[in-house]
Order: structure tokens, then C-alpha cells, then sequence
């Protein structure tokens, strides 16, 4: 139910696909965007997103590919603020950071129990699947964006600690959908600690778009309450959906990510 979740990597289509989708959505940025922004705000951002995507690599949080997806991930959000370094993308830093922490905590029981993320890291499917939405948003920046990506944001980080948390920490693991008990790490299980993890993640994402001024505090509740609802969402996708082979990891997580955008923007209304 996470994006870091053990599963066999996709084909390498996948990633091609994954890789075709990020470039598309920079295309659409540059061509919006391009007449307001100076060359040399382009090359600098381009300079900070090329130091993340290193770095993500270095720390294995994300593979090649992934890094090249994230890498475009970051320019979009790197160049949609006037400032060297926008806030928008210091909230992106933060849900890495909070992903990345989270994957490590307790890994000798997730190897155990078979669910810890691969050394080499998120691939370029599994960036965009959580983080494309968000990315979509910065791009064509709809009315009210902020609040609607960083409500995406809110549940990759929630969903991510909560399923990583729940299985480095033992704990009873139930089925979201019938409340039987389930092994960690099972599609849609669901335990106290995990959820309380989500809770705590999703705050911290919303508080921080607040402390940086870019939602207000109603709207920073909005975040928090989307992006959890979110998670919920992923784990009953999980436990109906991605058990029965009728989705992958992947697009669970995307539409994941999609419902929570799509709640806050109903609240909004």
C-alpha cells in the first residue's frame, strides 16, 4: 500500500511509460510558463532539481531512473516559485525525508518478513505514481494548487509511514475492509501504530505548508484531512483491488494520491 513497498520491479516499459509521463508533464510547464520566467531562473533550477536528484541517488532512495523522474518532479516545483529555492519544493524535500526515514526504520524485520524496499531504491514508476499528481497540479496550476498538491503530497507521506512504521513495529495487523487479522505488509492491512504514523506525517506536511505560507490554517486542516483520508483510501484500494491482481502498487498509489487532491478540492468548494 506504499510506494516502498516489495514487489517484483516492473518491465522496463514501465519505466519508459514513467519517464514518457515526466517529460510530458515538463513540456507542459516550459510551455506555460516559459514567457514569465527569466533563462536564468531556468538554469537555476535546473541546478538545484540536478543536486536532489544526485543526492536521492546517492542515499538510494531512488534508482537511475528514478532519479531522472524525480529529478523532473523537482524542476516543475523548483521553477513555479519567483524565490531560488520555492517553498513548495522544501515540502518536497520534507516527504522524501520523512519516506526515505521511514523505509529504514526497523529494516532487519522488514527483511524478515519480506517486505523491505530493494537497495537500489524508488523506480521512475513508483515517483510518478506518488508524486505524479502532485506534479500535474504545479504544472497547470488550477485555482487553489498549493492546497491540492501538497493534499497529494500529505498522502504519499502518511501512506508511506504508515504502511513502513506498521511493519517495522510489531503490532496487530488488521484488514481495513473486515477487520481480521492480517500479516504485516498484507495489501490493505492496517494497524494502530501505522495509522498513527499517518496521522503524524500528514500533520507535518500540512503544518509545514502552513509555517511557509503557502496554505492558510483552514486550508492546512483541509491538507491534513485529505491527505489521510487518502491513505484510507489506498489501504481499501489494497485490500479489494491490489489483492485480486486488479491493480498494481503502482496505480493504487496513483489514485491514491488523485482522491486526496480530489477531496480537498471538493472541501474547497
Amino acid at each position: 500500500m506504499s510506494w516502498t513497498k516489495t514487489q517484483p520491479r516492473p518491465f522496463p516499459a514501465a519505466q519508459l511509460m514513467a519517464l514518457g509521463v515526466a517529460t510530458a508533464f515538463t513540456t507542459i510547464f516550459l510551455l506555460a510558463r516559459r514567457p514569465s520566467l527569466p533563462p536564468e531562473r531556468w538554469l537555476q533550477a535546473l541546478a538545484i532539481t540536478t543536486v536532489f536528484a544526485l543526492l536521492a541517488w546517492r542515499a538510494r532512495g531512488v534508482d537511475w531512473s528514478g532519479a531522472l523522474a524525480g529529478a523532473a518532479v523537482a524542476f516543475i516545483f523548483t521553477a513555479r516559485g519567483p524565490a531560488l529555492i520555492p517553498n513548495i519544493f522544501l515540502v518536497l524535500l520534507l516527504v522524501f525525508g520523512l519516506t526515505l526515514a521511514a523505509t529504514r526504520v526497523g529494516r532487519t524485520r522488514k527483511q524478515e518478513l519480506r517486505t523491505a524496499e530493494p537497495l537500489s531504491g524508488r523506480s521512475a514508476s513508483q515517483v510518478m505514481a506518488n508524486l505524479g499528481v502532485a506534479a500535474l497540479l504545479a504544472a497547470l496550476a488550477p485555482a487553489n494548487w498549493a492546497v491540492l498538491a501538497l493534499a497529494a503530497l500529505a498522502e504519499v507521506a502518511a501512506d508511506t509511514c504508515s504502511s513502513e512504521i506498521g511493519m517495522a513495529v510489531p503490532g496487530k495487523t488488521i484488514l481495513i475492509t473486515t477487520g481480521k487479522p492480517v500479516p504485516p505488509g498484507t495489501d490493505g492491512g492496517i494497524s494502530l501504530r501505522g495509522t498513527a504514523a499517518a496521522v503524524v506525517a500528514a500533520a507535518l506536511v500540512a503544518l509545514s505548508g502552513n509555517i511557509l505560507g503557502l496554505v492558510s490554517g483552514r486550508q492546512a486542516a483541509i491538507v491534513l484531512g485529505a491527505g489521510f483520508f487518502g491513505t484510507l483510501t489506498d489501504s481499501v484500494f489494497g485490500a479489494v483491488l491490489e489483492r485480486r491482481g486488479w491493480l498494481t502498487n503502482d496505480l493504487v498509489n496513483l489514485l491514491s494520491t488523485a482522491v486526496a487532491a480530489g477531496m480537498a478540492w471538493a472541501v474547497m468548494q
